[in-house]
């Protein structure tokens, strides 16, 4: 049994969103095969902008903060699904990891390497209109390797695995199904 948090980035709170149906379909595949999931809802939180570099430092954050802190503690798989909005993850989602990323919590101001969070694994399931292909052919996935190496690695994810879902403004219900279980077999095998 793995423990797997799932993190919802889309920050458009509508349940027909295409990426609800996603992580239900990972969490449903997750639970069947044992796992013990939860779930956290980015466009359900109410976390502030931060503004300052003493902000970011600050050892008390919000209570939001800390029990999403919690939950990553918790986990020893994070599955982080979002839509790619120009290039790269929403600002919402950019937002929930510059408050819960934060010094002494999965960065050490005094040691760039020191990875606190080492020894846990992560996904990341990226939605997009444009065809897959040529996000990561022509423009290299950047925003999606910004996420992957500047935020988890860093904080000591590994390994980081990426699926990206491209064209979704024109699938059709056999490829909406194929999704569907393609992101219940990895909820099953917990990467």
């Amino acid at each position: 049994m793995t423990r797997i948090l799932i993190l919802d980035g889309h920050p458009d709170p509508r349940p027909e969103r295409l990426g609800r149906a996603l992580v239900a379909a990972y969490a449903a595949g997750a639970t069947k095969a044992g796992h013990d999931v939860r779930i956290i809802k980015v466009a359900d939180l109410g976390l502030p902008v931060l503004r300052t570099a003493e902000a970011f430092a600050s050892p008390h954050p919000p209570e939001e903060v800390r029990r999403a802190q919690d939950d990553i503690r918790w986990a020893q798989h994070l599955a982080i699904f979002h839509p790619l909005w120009l290039g790269a993850a929403p600002a919402l989602l950019k937002g929930f990891f510059e408050q819960v990323f934060r010094y002494g919590f999965a960065l050490s101001p005094d040691n760039p390497l020191a990875r606190p969070l080492k020894g846990r694994t992560a996904r990341t399931v990226v939605t997009m209109g444009m065809p897959a292909p040529l996000y990561g052919l022509a423009f290299g996935a950047f925003g999606v390797k910004a996420l992957e190496r500047s935020v988890l690695a860093l904080a000591g994810f590994w390994p980081v695995r990426r699926t990206l879902l491209g064209g979704v403004g024109a699938i059709s219900t056999a490829t909406y199904g194929k999704w569907l279980a393609r992101m219940r077999a990895l909820g099953a095998d917990a990467r």
